[in-house]
């Protein structure tokens, strides 16, 4: 159901003040000359000083205060619970502060609906951007607690490899979430103003800046026509304990990426126990690579609404106490005839707990995806791939006049490597396998620790990416938007070797590294 919804915030500043303090000394010896002894000089008693002030609250008392612009809640696990603004305008930066940490209550927005059009904003519309620094925690305490950044505002959350923005549950802030722990929280979204297949008025063919639509869990519009659309940074990033059922088929995921353009960087990015999806995208161009997603009770990449980017260097392990698809990937939206959902994958390695009842990969409603270079695995007694409904193999789109296109995929599940369904048969589903090169059906999989790849998985050929990879994106000419995002390589699946650890320092729970 689309109805338009209108927002209105006030401004709210904020600074942050960090004193520092030093001092120093120094000793100096006089040389009495050569041929006389002179006499040392008697000692001097310095005056006495004053110690600097301390630079924040003893290690594990919280802070005093919290810094301009956030409300003081309390206090959580020895730390000072600083709460962020329901609506953040002009720019807010989250500091790290020893003693220091952070929630949000309720929808948590940056800025308000500026509408699909750069060019001609909604009155009344107000942007905000948010800064959150390295190391920070933030958290929800219910699953009605999350963060939504609105169309024509940004969010700026970058951490580094050995510190990691945290974002998380109450109960994990506590120490109280376990291995099966879901849904404690809302989780992150984020809309943005590039082309999507959903709410289209009858008669307009997407993409079009008529095409916009309120996305699941948060009712916060999204879509518009620009595809190179910047809604900010997402780096070294760790999500967890997140996700929640507003109502059926209306959820909040870990990250929801809808209509964001390829202009946001989003890699290096963990979704951990999200009770829905890991990360969903709807519509958009965005661009991401080197996601961590675990645990996650329902689809772990989820796609829709005409998504057309690609996603590069990619794990997915799933828990044994929860998981459905490791992708699902469709085309659901109101003119799918006339713009599917056409991404890229690369680089993936896909673990499937041992007692689920799905295949690792799903593609259906006409979705075209191109998979390259990647590990599919899977111990229970289901099938590897499951293309389903004829549309999938009859788009006019892809290419060749069929639907997804695989190359350099090592299938390895117990219970063989493609189905067909709603439509379309399994020797169908085969021949489209049969398309691409280098593909191993029915491999025998030697990764080691869960995820690293062993001798059978390198010894597959990559395969290198064609020019003509992003033609039909929606964009004027080649789409360098996703040519120039795509790393090649000699090598499939997500980690080559046991000196490939992209993922360590800044992620958890995955087999042989740090809890979550």
């Amino acid at each position: 159901m689309l109805t338009k919804n209108t927002f209105r915030s006030a401004l709210l500043g904020c600074a942050a003040v960090a004193i520092l303090g030093a001092c120093s000394g120094a000793d100096g010896v006089a040389s009495p000359g050569v041929g006389a002894f002179v006499p040392a000089p008697a000692p001097v008693t310095p005056p006495p000083t004053t110690p600097p002030p301390p630079t924040g609250p003893a290690p594990g008392t919280p802070a005093a205060d919290c810094p301009a612009g956030f409300s003081n809640v309390g206090t959580v696990s020895n730390r000072r619970i600083c709460q962020l603004p329901s609506t953040i305008t002009g720019n807010l930066v989250v500091p790290q502060r020893a003693g220091t940490i952070y929630s949000v209550s309720g929808r948590t927005q940056v800025g308000t609906d500026l509408g699909p059009n750069p060019l001609a904003p909604l009155a009344g519309g107000q942007q905000g951007i948010l800064t959150i620094e390295p190391g920070v925690t933030i958290f929800g305490n219910s699953g009605l607690d999350f963060l939504l950044v609105n169309r024509g505002s940004q969010i700026f959350a970058e951490g580094t490899a050995t510190a990691p923005i945290r974002m998380t549950s109450r109960q994990s802030v506590e120490g109280t979430a376990t291995i099966n722990s879901i849904g404690q929280w809302g989780g992150l979204v984020i809309n943005g103003r590039a082309p999507t297949t959903d709410g289209c008025p009858v008669g307009v063919t997407p993409p079009n800046i008529a095409c916009e639509a309120q996305v699941e869990g948060s009712n916060a519009f999204y879509g518009g026509n620009s595809p190179s659309e910047n809604s900010g940074r997402l780096r070294y990033l760790q999500l967890s304990y997140s996700g929640f059922e507003i109502a059926p088929n209306n959820e909040l995921n870990g990250i929801t990426l809808a209509g964001v353009g390829s202009g946001t960087t989003v890699e290096y990015v963990q979704v951990h126990n999200s009770s829905d999806d890991g990360i969903e995208i709807f519509g958009g161009n965005v661009n991401v690579r080197n996601i961590v997603l675990t645990g996650n009770d329902d689809d772990s990449f989820d796609t829709d609404s005409g998504w057309r980017g690609a996603a590069q260097f990619g794990i997915i392990v799933q828990r044994d106490g929860g998981g459905d698809f490791g992708w699902e990937t469709s085309s659901r939206g109101t003119n799918t005839a006339d713009y599917f959902t056409r991404p890229t994958y690369s680089n993936f390695t896909v673990v499937m707990r041992p007692t689920t009842t799905r295949q690792a990969i799903v593609h259906n409603t006409g979705h075209t995806a191109r998979v390259y270079n990647s590990v599919i695995r899977s111990t229970a007694n289901q099938a590897c791939l499951n293309l389903a409904t004829a549309v999938t193999l009859t788009n006019p789109n892809a290419v060749s006049g069929n639907g997804p296109l695989y190359n350099s995929v090592f299938f390895s599940c117990a219970g063989g490597n493609v189905i067909g369904s709603s439509g379309v048969t399994t020797p169908q589903a085969e021949a489209q396998i049969a398309l691409g090169a280098n593909n191993v059906l029915n491999g025998t999989s030697t990764l080691t620790n869960g995820i690293v790849n062993g001798a059978n998985e390198n010894a597959v050929t990559a395969t290198a990416f064609p020019t003509t990879l992003n033609a039909g994106t929606g964009l004027s000419g080649t789409n360098t938007a996703v040519t120039g995002f795509l790393t090649s390589v000699n090598y499939i699946g997500a980690v080559r070797n046991s000196t490939d650890t992209w993922y360590r320092g800044w992620s958890c729970g995955l087999p042989g590294e740090t809890p979550c």
